[in-house]
């Protein structure tokens, strides 16, 4: 990914009119069959697609796949080996660029539920961007037209968190009063429905607000405020309320990362699953195992596992070799996940945030007694995340008949590592959470292999060779702010 500043979304390119040197020259070459004006639908459903895609992509096959270690890298080990250097941010801005002239489109033409989802996909791609930097260009991002800003400012992140906070709240209240329909063909996401949107919008905060807890002193009151009135403030109630779209499966750019129209790198022969995630699943007896993982193609010629599912250290010399070589080592389940989705596999979609995932927001949070729930407690809602997560894969009645619940090691406890374990297991390939949920907690506790570079796995990404070229005085200014422009250096909601 690389950057400018001055992102031009192509679709609005024809659609410019530009300035007379004569009274009417505008009015002879504007075509009256040709709207001035981008269909506000249209933006729409190009920033859900764009926005969930990328968002899973970087799930299954990027940098946050192997900092959130669910995967190991047999070939190509950069990202494995957590020697990333610097990483781009050019798609999320231009995202962000169309979503803002949507916006802008939307407040045109005084429809208050655009805008209202506009600011969502804000909040959703700004707190992406600054989950992997921390401090980012924020308030004077994409003026380069209205303000001929070209090179912005850095803000800080505890400056952005809580004005994207605010959004959310924007975009609850303004789809509580609207009248006039979302167009259902044009939202991809939700069909139409309003009230799934302000789902989305509180359950995201939920989520924004306990990952900025330990820095950001009202977080759990808000979040209080939020579970204290369902009526104000919706949140997901099951897995029907998913932000998550499917993938059609019928193009590369409309199927799953991992399928065979649009592999992008997630080659099956490279990547294999982690002995993290495989051990973790098997000392479980985790019926989530067989859906996710392949059993080794052989035993015989084994060298130091001999089980049916066998996972791959992290960063250790020659892992291609590891266990007698790749007849021994277990990749992802190609039945289940090298899939293009669609009626290949429902099951692969686009997930931006699940009922799962804010089953153990919740778990987390009132386990620590910050927070209640009327009618639930920090176990109840542990275990609703497990079942959630086991009916998503089809394996519930599995677990139930096995007496999965009842093992020990699953069995609540009352641990914040044992919510967050489950709780990892449950976000394989969820976006970046898994990662972001390991170095806010420390759980799961990885010990990361001999060849990695740095001390551990990385915190953030490090800023754009751009920005130091082009944008080099504010870069340098927000460094001097930000501290160390390395991976290691801790953002401010982890300090």
């Amino acid at each position: 990914m690389k950057f400018n500043y001055n992102p031009i979304p192509v679709l609005l390119a024809g659609l410019m009119i530009f300035s007379s040197c004569t009274k009417d020259f505008k009015e002879i070459n504007t075509n009256p069959n040709s709207p001035e004006i981008t269909n506000t639908e249209f933006l729409m459903s190009d920033v859900l697609l764009s926005t969930a895609y990328a968002y899973q992509e970087n799930a299954v096959s990027r940098r946050p796949a192997s900092a959130g270690r669910y995967l190991s890298l047999v070939r190509n080990t950069g990202y494995d080996l957590f020697a990333w250097g610097p990483v781009g941010w050019d798609d999320v801005y231009q995202r962000l660029a169309v979503n803002k002239t949507f916006m802008e489109t939307a407040a045109l033409r005084n429809e208050n539920q655009y805008i209202a989802i506009g600011k969502i996909m804000k909040a959703f791609n700004f707190a992406y961007l600054s989950d992997l930097y921390g401090d980012i260009p924020y308030t004077q991002a994409l003026k380069s037209k209205e303000e001929n800003i070209i090179y912005p400012e850095y803000d800080r992140q505890q400056n952005i968190y809580p004005d994207l906070l605010k959004e959310l709240a924007e975009a609850n209240e303004l789809l509580k009063g609207v009248t006039t329909e979302i167009n259902a063909k044009g939202d991809v996401l939700y069909k139409g429905k309003a009230l799934q949107w302000r789902k989305f919008a509180n359950t995201l905060r939920l989520r924004m607000l306990l990952r900025i807890a330990k820095a950001y002193a009202p977080a759990f009151t808000e979040m209080q405020q939020i579970l204290n009135d369902k009526t104000g403030f919706p949140v997901f109630e099951s897995s029907a309320d998913n932000a998550e779209i499917a993938y059609l499966g019928n193009l590369a750019a409309y199927s799953w990362p991992g399928g065979p129209l649009a592999m992008i790198d997630f080659d099956y022969l490279k990547t294999k699953a982690s002995k993290e995630l495989v051990d973790r699943l098997i000392v479980r007896k985790d019926p989530r195992l067989g859906i996710w993982i392949e059993p080794v193609k052989s035993t015989v010629g084994s060298t130091v596992d001999f089980n049916k599912y066998v996972g791959v250290p992290h960063a250790i010399d020659a892992p291609s070799a590891y266990n007698g070589g790749e007849d021994h080592q277990s990749v992802f389940s190609a039945s289940f996940f090298r899939k293009n989705g669609g009626t290949s596999n429902p099951a692969l979609k686009a997930s931006l945030i699940t009922y799962t995932e804010l089953c153990f927001i919740l778990a987390e949070a009132m386990q620590q007694g910050k927070i209640t729930v009327p009618g639930e407690s920090a176990s109840s809602m542990y275990y609703k995340g497990i079942k959630e997560s086991m009916g998503t894969y089809g394996v519930e009645a599995t677990a139930l008949s096995s007496g999965y619940y009842d093992q020990n090691i699953v069995k609540y406890d009352g641990t914040l590592e044992q919510v967050m374990t489950q709780k990892w297991l449950a976000m394989l390939f969820k976006g970046a959470e898994g990662w972001f949920d390991q170095r806010r907690t420390g759980f799961p506790a990885f010990v990361t292999g001999p060849l990695a570079a740095g001390r551990g796995i990385p915190k953030r990404y490090v800023f754009p060779d751009s920005e130091s070229a082009k944008n080099n005085a504010n870069y340098q200014k927000a460094i001097g702010v930000f501290g160390a422009d390395q991976e290691y250096t801790l953002m401010w909601y982890l300090k």
